[in-house]
């Protein structure tokens, strides 16, 4: 079964000791990845049966293509990095899974996709009013299309920047090492993942580690002992308190 490797080993992938050759096959058999696919085949197809014309859908994508960097740093840095959710146990869950685990772990690769069950609603409520608005439902279907592929692509910049490689290009070489700092040195900033202009454009970038301290932080997002002791449905679901440092490559506690 092409699914059988990710429920065997899921958790046992571990970017912090896979290459690029290690990685691609990974991504490729990743679950998440063929529901965006699927996704985007289906409403490519209806993008292309309903549209009157070709412009409305093109700008559409254009549209789409300029909304998620700024789509991405808003759900990062107000819903993703907030401390409401894991404060209610109804979402606290929900917080454990789409972020706190990650930077938990930044290695592992099972947590570092989002679950298909959070991210396509939240692509959906963006997009389909997005295109709609631009020429109907053709050019709804037409955003969804280019969100899902432009998913695909977030995804696999990710996992790029959380490898134990020094990418060759120079351009996923920077960007690797600003979503480093984020993991690794001060959590406030640096909330792109492909684009920092945002970034710049807010306050939240830094060039290097040296322009901040470490933040206390950066790997349990303020959850600590002190917040899992009033707060403890994300430590009850862990299995133990926060860490304040990941674990190294190739471990998992």
């Amino acid at each position: 079964m092409i699914y059988s490797s990710w429920r065997k080993h899921g958790r046992s992938f571990d970017l912090g000791r896979m290459t690029l050759r290690d990685l691609v096959p990974a991504y490729a058999s990743h679950p998440a990845v063929h529901v965006y696919l699927v996704g985007a085949l289906i409403s490519g197809v209806i993008a292309a049966c309903i549209s009157r014309d070709p412009w409305h859908p093109m700008a559409a994508m254009v549209a789409t293509a300029l909304a998620y960097p700024a789509a991405w740093y808003g759900i990062h840095r107000f819903i993703l990095h907030s401390r409401f959710l894991y404060r209610s146990k109804l979402t606290a869950s929900l917080w454990k899974r789409i972020h706190f685990d990650h930077h938990q772990d930044p290695h592992r690769m099972d947590v570092l996709f989002g679950s298909p069950l959070t991210t396509l609603p939240t692509i959906l409520s963006i997009l389909i009013p997005l295109g709609w608005l631009i020429g109907g439902p053709g050019s709804a279907a037409a955003a969804v299309f280019a969100g899902l592929l432009i998913t695909c692509v977030y995804e696999f910049c990710h996992c790029i920047q959380h490898l134990n490689i020094k990418p060759r290009n120079r351009l996923l070489r920077r960007m690797k090492e600003l979503h480093l700092t984020h993991h690794f040195q001060d959590e406030h900033g640096n909330f792109g993942i492909t684009s920092f202009v945002l970034d710049r454009l807010f306050g939240t970038y830094y060039a290097s580690a040296r322009e901040r301290k470490r933040s206390p932080h950066v790997f349990n997002l303020g959850y600590d002992r002190a917040e899992a002791a009033r707060f403890p449905w994300v430590a009850t679901l862990s299995g133990g308190l926060p860490r304040d440092h990941p674990p190294r490559p190739g471990k998992t506690s």
